[in-house]
């Protein structure tokens, strides 16, 4: 089972909503909406680290502008989403009767299964 995403400051247990990225070459931090995959040079923050950030001296920081985001829910929540709809859309395959009345057709789903003709 897979978890929510949490800030990687030490010690922070909150839920991340922002992604914080380094432009080294141009000594600028970047602090944006939560990254959709987890990056090896990124940084998850929760919504309180990604406001309070300093840099040193001689940096910049561009923050995004107005309310982080709610994290987007994980894969397994949307795939348990997902079982849910189609096991409601499930229909069982009912025998139907052909135009000759004495050929039983089948059908599953939007899918028909029709008698050779004779």
């Amino acid at each position: 089972m897979k978890h929510m995403r949490r800030c990687t400051r030490t010690g922070c247990a909150r839920p991340a909503v922002a992604t914080l990225t380094y432009a080294h070459a141009d000594l600028t931090a970047v602090v944006g909406p939560l990254a959709t995959f987890a990056e090896p040079h990124s940084y998850d923050l929760c919504e309180e680290h990604a406001l309070g950030l300093t840099v040193p001296r001689g940096w910049e920081v561009m923050r995004h502008v107005g309310d982080f985001p709610a994290p987007i829910p994980h894969s397994d929540d949307l795939e348990a989403l997902a079982d849910a709809v189609r096991e409601a859309a499930r229909v069982d395959p009912a025998p139907m009767i052909s135009a000759d009345m004495d050929t039983p057709t089948g059908r599953r789903g939007h899918l028909r299964v029709v008698p050779p003709a004779h």
